[in-house]
């Protein structure tokens, strides 16, 4: 009786080395094909002496040479993360698109580059992520839904279908977008917001109906 020879699994490197790194760390522990090789930092280069959980903390230049035998994937909750991946990108860096295997995304719609779905994620049909968002735990999207790039939506939020979410959208726990909503660039969707009117670009909106509490804001 033969046996299959186990998925070669492929180095990648988080962008990040916080908290939310970490969880991405043991998420992708779970994707066949995949394995953490380390971090990458950019901004405190000391913390490259130390190792997070036994793995290495790379400087953001060190990424011309590591790109050929590695992939890599934002890991920063903020949507300001968007500086590091173009960092990462002028070094030749090639993204990883991860989806855990407990995530459902119909054959009709598309993940761009740099996607991260975490466990229970849902995406419906003839929907798109766009390149370097980060979906967290039991977020649904839902059908012919475009989310723009660099958006962050966070645990248990639920858009509809018809949406438009232009790029660096953060929405927190639990919001909800009701359909054929337009979510502006750059805004912040809080934790638990219902979201009913068109959101304008760079605003918060906060509360059931959610309601502007904060404009010409930069992202979370």
């Amino acid at each position: 009786m033969s046996m299959l020879k186990p998925e070669k699994e492929q180095p990648v490197l988080i962008l990040g080395n916080r908290t939310y790194a970490e969880e991405m760390a043991d998420v992708i522990g779970e994707i066949p094909g995949w394995r953490v090789g380390g971090f990458v930092e950019n901004e405190d280069r000391a913390r490259c002496a130390q190792t997070l959980h036994g793995l290495p903390i790379h400087w953001v230049d060190d990424l011309a040479q590591l790109a050929a035998d590695h992939h890599v994937i934002g890991g920063l909750a903020t949507t300001t993360r968007c500086r590091f991946t173009e960092q990462a990108r002028l070094a030749g860096a090639r993204f990883a698109t991860l989806v855990h295997p407990s995530a459902q995304v119909s054959a009709t719609s598309q993940l761009g580059e740099g996607v991260f779905l975490n466990r229970g994620v849902i995406v419906a049909t003839y929907s798109s992520v766009g390149d370097h968002c980060l979906v967290n735990r039991q977020v649904t999207i839902g059908h012919h839904t475009a989310i723009g790039e660099h958006c962050t939506i966070q645990p248990g939020v639920n858009i509809a279908g018809l949406c438009a979410i232009d790029e660096r959208v953060y929405f927190g726990m639990g919001a909800t977008v009701i359909d054929r909503i337009r979510v502006g660039s750059g805004s912040v969707v809080g934790a638990g917001a219902v979201v009913v009117d068109e959101v304008p670009a760079r605003c918060q909106v906060v509360g059931v109906p959610a309601r502007v509490n904060k404009r010409d804001i930069e992202g979370k």
